[in-house]
C-alpha cells in the first residue's frame, strides 16, 4: 500500500481541525450570539459542517487504509470531503460578514438603566443598551426587586445577572424592595436611586414611563424623576404594560441587535411562558417602532429631557 504516513496525518489533521471548530463554537456559543447577526443559524451551520466533514473524512481515511490509495483516488468520499472544506470557507466568510460593527464614540458616556423587576431592562431597552455598550458607553443597571411575586425570586436574581452580562452591562445592582409594593416605599426608593446616581454619575438615565399601568413601574418612574432632579438627560422606555399614551419621540435604530435582544430576554427562563417574552412579539414591537422611525427596526423612548451631546452616535 502506497498511502504515506504524511497523507494519513494530513487527513487526520483536517478532521481534527473541523472537530476543533465545532468544539470552539459550542464553548463560545454565547459570545457568538452576542457578537453576530443570525447567530443561531450560523451556529448550526458550523456544527453541521464540522460534524459532517469529520465523519466523511474519517470514512475517507478508513477507505484509504483498507483499500489502498489507488482504489481511493477520485472517490465520492474525496469529493464530499473537499466540498466541506469549501463549505467551511463560506461559513467563515458569512461569520465575518455577520459580525456586528458599531462606530465607537470618542467620549465614554455613562448610562444608568433602572428597572423595577429583573427582566424589565432587557425587554424594554435591551437592543439599545447592547448597541450603546458596543459604541463605548459605560452601562450600569439598577434592578429594584427580585420579582418574587411573579416567579422564583432566587432564580430571577441569577437570570438578571446573566441578562445584564450578556448585554454587556459594566455593573448591575439588584435591590430587594417588596415586589408589587414599591409605591408604599417611595421615600426609600428615591434614596436608593439617588445613591446609585451619586456612585455612577450617569450622563443619561433610562427608566419606566409614566404611561404604564403596572404600579411598580409607575413608582419607579416617579422616584427616578425625584432622585434625578439635577440630571440633564432622562429617557423613558416602553414595557409590555405601557398604555396607548406612550408616545416615543426618540428612536434608536437596532437592526443589528434584534437577535441580541431576543437572546438577552431568553436568559430570563423563569418568565418564558409570558406572551411578551416570545421572539415573534419582540420582533413585532421592534418592527412597529421602526416603521414609526422610518427604519426597519427600532426601540422608542419618551424624552423627559435630553442633552444632545449625550446621544453620541447611537
Amino acid at each position: 500500500m502506497k498511502l504515506s504516513y504524511l497523507e494519513l496525518l494530513g487527513h487526520l489533521a483536517a478532521t481534527l481541525s473541523f472537530i476543533g471548530v465545532a468544539i470552539y463554537a459550542n464553548f463560545h456559543r454565547r459570545m457568538l450570539r452576542r457578537t453576530t447577526r443570525n447567530s443561531r443559524l450560523l451556529y448550526w451551520l458550523i456544527m453541521a459542517a464540522s460534524v459532517a466533514f469529520a465523519v466523511t473524512n474519517l470514512g475517507r481515511v478508513f477507505y484509504l487504509i483498507t483499500q489502498g490509495p489507488e482504489s481511493g483516488e477520485g472517490t465520492l468520499l474525496d469529493l464530499i470531503a473537499e466540498s466541506f472544506i469549501l463549505f467551511q470557507s463560506l461559513i467563515l466568510w458569512y461569520l465575518l460578514a455577520s459580525k456586528i460593527v458599531v462606530e465607537r464614540n470618542a467620549h465614554s458616556y455613562s448610562v444608568l438603566a433602572i428597572g423595577a423587576h429583573p427582566d424589565d431592562i432587557e425587554i424594554a431597552a435591551g437592543a439599545t443598551l447592547a448597541k450603546m455598550h458596543d459604541a463605548g458607553y459605560r452601562i450600569n443597571g439598577l434592578v429594584l426587586t427580585h420579582g418574587g411575586q411573579g416567579g422564583n425570586a432566587e432564580r430571577r436574581q441569577d437570570e438578571a445577572m446573566c441578562g445584564a452580562d450578556f448585554l454587556g452591562l459594566d455593573t448591575v445592582r439588584l435591590l430587594d424592595f417588596a415586589d408589587t409594593h414599591l409605591q408604599e416605599q417611595a421615600a426609600d426608593l428615591v434614596k436608593a436611586i439617588e445613591t446609585m446616581i451619586k456612585e455612577v454619575q450617569p450622563d443619561m438615565i433610562l427608566t419606566h414611563s409614566r404611561h404604564d399601568i403596572h404600579q411598580d413601574h409607575q413608582a419607579v418612574h416617579e422616584a427616578t424623576l425625584r432622585a434625578a432632579r439635577n440630571q440633564t438627560s432622562i429617557l423613558c422606555y416602553e414595557s409590555p404594560s405601557t398604555t396607548q399614551e406612550f408616545t416615543p419621540s426618540l428612536f434608536v435604530e437596532v437592526c443589528e441587535y434584534i437577535e441580541v435582544k431576543i437572546e438577552a430576554i431568553r436568559e430570563h427562563w423563569d418568565q418564558r411562558d409570558k406572551p411578551y417574552m416570545k421572539a415573534e412579539q419582540v420582533r413585532g414591537k421592534l418592527a412597529f417602532r421602526g416603521s414609526q422611525a422610518k427604519v426597519e427596526h427600532a426601540e422608542g423612548f419618551e424624552i423627559m429631557r435630553i442633552l444632545s451631546s449625550c446621544l453620541g452616535g447611537i
